[in-house]
């Protein structure tokens, strides 16, 4: 009888004992399913930094060759539409030579400034803008074409853009840049005031606003027209980081020498 109930207790102690053998194997063993994926997040996390470093380099490549590209490419555009002009003169004669009409095209043009610059050469213009004016819609285009091409003469005529300026516009605290085209004299019950009409280009350089403004209210920087129109052309990304008036060049050097080496 005790034999009987030694072996049932043992029978019931075997598999109990396995079972946590078993159990106790699987628990100190890795799972290989925790292995794998540990492996997967490193290959993860290795191919994500290899693709931001090729993006990264990628994108330096685009902004160095991206300018050389464009500045290439418009060059070699203007040439081909400037040798287009005389080079099928030049075809008919036989001679096929790529660059001369570009060379005869540069040299026509400078001959026809030599020539615009003497009284006869502006007596013809004098006529020539008569009979263009008379035309409806090609008097409009002229004018327009004429007062852009005036704005970039190195002869600043009566029409181009006199000087840069800086005006407190739209509001306290805000500046906008534009260019002094005119001069009146605004006459009232109080007096007489001369005032400046300044040009404030919003689309570049065909399309702005015109302010009438005194001329002690005007800030006029150090900076040439020509200077003045690339700062518009470029989206103001040409602009020196310091800019002086003209009623302003009592600032001291030396404080001019702080503010670079903090920008710095």
């Amino acid at each position: 009888m005790g034999s009987r109930e030694r072996d049932r207790d043992l029978e019931l102690l075997i598999p109990v004992t396995a079972a946590t053998d078993g159990v106790t194997y699987k628990s100190s063993s890795p799972s290989p399913s925790s292995s794998s994926s540990h492996h997967h997040s490193g290959r993860e996390a290795f191919s994500k930094v290899i693709r931001s470093w090729t993006s990264k380099k990628f994108m330096s490549g685009c902004v160095i060759l991206l300018p050389i590209a464009i500045t290439f490419y418009v060059t070699w555009g203007f040439i081909h539409f400037v040798d287009g002009f005389f080079s099928p003169i030049y075809n008919q004669l036989g001679i096929n030579v790529f660059g001369l009409g570009f060379i005869t095209s540069i040299t026509f043009i400078f001959l026809v400034g030599v020539f615009m610059s003497s009284w006869l050469g502006a007596s013809l213009l004098s006529l020539g803008e008569w009979f263009i004016k008379k035309m409806p819609l090609v008097s409009y285009i002229y004018s327009a074409s004429k007062q852009i091409s005036a704005a970039i003469s190195p002869d600043q005529s009566s029409h181009a853009f006199k000087e840069v300026a800086i005006i407190r516009h739209p509001r306290i605290g805000e500046y906008a840049f534009g260019f002094v085209t005119n001069t009146v004299l605004l006459q009232t019950n109080v007096g007489e005031e001369e005032l400046c009409c300044v040009y404030v280009p919003s689309n570049h350089l065909y399309i702005g606003d015109v302010f009438l403004i005194s001329s002690v209210d005007i800030l006029r920087p150090n900076l040439s027209v020509r200077e003045g129109i690339e700062i518009v052309i470029s989206g103001g990304m040409s602009i020196p980081q310091i800019l002086t008036t003209v009623n302003a060049q009592a600032i001291p050097a030396s404080r001019i020498n702080n503010f670079v080496a903090a920008k710095i």
